[in-house]
């Protein structure tokens, strides 16, 4: 069925109880009801039923984060469009590849930028171009006034597209290329909704704190679905403030964050396990989770964080155990393969590896993604013979069936013959007195082909020694493993969902070995 009929399926009886209330600390809060919902997601939908776009029209979005935006994808998916969330870090050069690749026929842009994006969008062949603001102002409202707030699907035959029919489409984050756009049907996201809603306990009384970007998986599909298909309410931030969620905890229930967000959580005194105590469920995911990390919350606050896995292409994988009787929630994996969803590890050569072995990670299940837009070689490319989706993330499943993420195959550095692979190394940093985090990238080296380079960020107040750490290592590991050079940085460079952007450190030192190069730095050893 089309997604947005089963999300409204789901809304409770009683439609003017509150479905979404705001919490940031810089504007009055504000609550929207399921009524609210229905009716406003009816008049967008409305909105783009009358300009006759042909079925299955892109409708591309990069707006700051407001609940007037969440309304817009729940429009397009009501109206049977497809959604194309844009981040909002994204500038002109990026956007012009993605409207130029998408052809939206809609494209939603902030007042502020309209000018350069309107540019790019009508040069591109896009008829319609709205605004919409954080502060519920801009066209695309504006002329949404002017229409029913009632959706008669039947009227409108582009909203047929069900379960097989495209919902959204997702752009990669391109850090090996052109950024990929993953083709999400109605089917791959209602699937996943479904077997989340169930494996992780959702009930219409849970309240979920909303401090997610909405162009990602994790805030759009994950979390929104979540509390949707659930029928419960969302406590919703246009930002992450600390301290802000922090109050709010001891009314909600339900909180997904990226690793950085429960660092940034684990600094504010206020966090207790008293603020902590109404909570059902802390779930972290879209990047590794630091070990320690995952123990210090669990003694500030007596709650286990349920890390996860998902991509773009396939939403979400695997997850750690929600009930204890289905085994522990242990940090450093991301539990098991969810219910309905094949996952093997694989050599290079297809062979699937036992237990305890590391290759590359392949799935199948109903959530995994259409292809790639536009590109049937690399769609095809990425999926084996019998059917099974590439990931290009190296793991491992231990004894136990816990699947553990060692890296992305793109990262793995091969020196001298030998594969290293980033997160050992990366995790025995971690664990070395005084470092916050590390990240490991291969460079070239005239010798070895590939050497690794070790960036470290030292904790507030403590002073990290590069030569230091790499002696410690040499003590710890084999010799090929050992990275060649290490630098102590103020911070490592990051995206929107808070992952490590790896290809910025490598494009900084792939010099690092030519002949201007050579020479020993002050900052680590060779």
């Amino acid at each position: 069925m089309n997604l947005y009929s089963a999300l409204r399926a789901a809304f409770p009886a009683n439609l003017d109880t509150v479905a979404v209330e705001t919490a940031d600390a810089d504007g009055p809060a504000l609550c929207y009801t399921w009524r609210d919902l229905d009716r406003a997601s009816a008049m967008l939908a409305n909105l783009l039923a009358s300009l006759n776009l042909p079925a299955a029209s892109r409708i591309a979005v990069q707006v700051d984060k407001s609940v007037e935006a969440m309304l817009l994808y729940l429009a397009t998916l009501r109206a049977g469009h497809v959604f194309l969330p844009l981040n909002t870090a994204y500038q002109s050069g990026e956007i012009e590849y993605f409207i130029g690749n998408a052809q939206p026929a809609v494209v939603v842009c902030s007042s502020k930028n309209f000018g350069w994006v309107s540019k790019i969008a009508f040069t591109a062949g896009t008829q319609n171009v709205f605004t919409l603001n954080d502060d519920r102002t801009g066209s695309l409202l504006e002329r949404a006034t002017h229409y029913s707030d009632i959706f008669c699907s039947d009227i409108h035959s582009c909203s047929s597209n069900k379960d097989e029919g495209l919902a959204a489409i997702l752009y990669t984050s391109g850090t090996t290329g052109r950024s990929k756009g993953a083709m999400l049907s109605h089917g791959n996201l209602l699937s996943n909704a479904q077997v989340l809603k169930d494996y992780w306990g959702w009930r219409p009384n849970d309240v979920l704190i909303h401090a997610l970007p909405i162009f990602h998986v994790h805030g759009l599909f994950v979390a929104i679905h979540g509390a949707l298909l659930s029928g419960c309410k969302m406590i919703w931030f246009s930002k992450f403030d600390a301290a802000r969620v922090v109050e709010k905890l001891p009314q909600a229930t339900v909180f997904m964050g990226v690793p950085t967000l429960y660092v940034r959580l684990l600094a504010e005194p206020g966090l207790t396990r008293q603020a902590t105590a109404h909570m059902r469920l802390f779930i972290a995911g879209s990047a590794p989770l630091l070990l320690e990390t995952f123990n210090d919350w669990q003694q500030r606050t007596g709650h286990t964080i349920l890390e996860r896995y998902g991509m773009s292409e396939t939403t979400m994988l695997t997850s750690n155990p929600y009930l204890p009787a289905d085994g522990p929630r242990r940090g450093g994996t991301v539990g098991f393969p969810l219910p309905g969803v094949g996952l093997r590890v694989c050599a290079d050569d297809g062979q699937v590896l036992p237990a305890g072995e590391v290759g590359g990670i392949q799935v199948k299940g109903p959530n995994v993604f259409k292809g790639y837009w536009r590109m049937p070689e690399k769609t095809q490319e990425e999926f084996t013979a019998d059917g099974w989706f590439k990931t290009g993330d190296v793991g491992r499943i231990d004894s136990q069936g816990y699947v553990h993420i060692v890296g992305r195959s793109k990262d793995l550095i091969i020196s001298g013959g030998y594969n290293v692979y980033p997160a050992e190394i990366e995790a025995a940093i971690n664990a070395l007195p005084g470092v916050a985090e590390s990240a490991l990238v291969g460079v070239p080296h005239p010798d070895f082909g590939e050497v690794g380079v070790a960036v470290v960020i030292a904790k507030p107040g403590a002073q990290v020694d590069a030569d230091g750490v790499l002696l410690t290592l040499k003590a710890q590991m084999a010799n090929f493993k050992i990275p060649k050079r290490c630098f102590v940085l103020p911070e490592l460079p990051r995206n929107a969902m808070g992952k490590v952007q790896k290809n910025l450190l490598r494009q900084q030192y792939q010099e690092l070995y030519g002949a201007a190069a050579l020479t020993p730095s002050p900052t680590g050893g060779r």
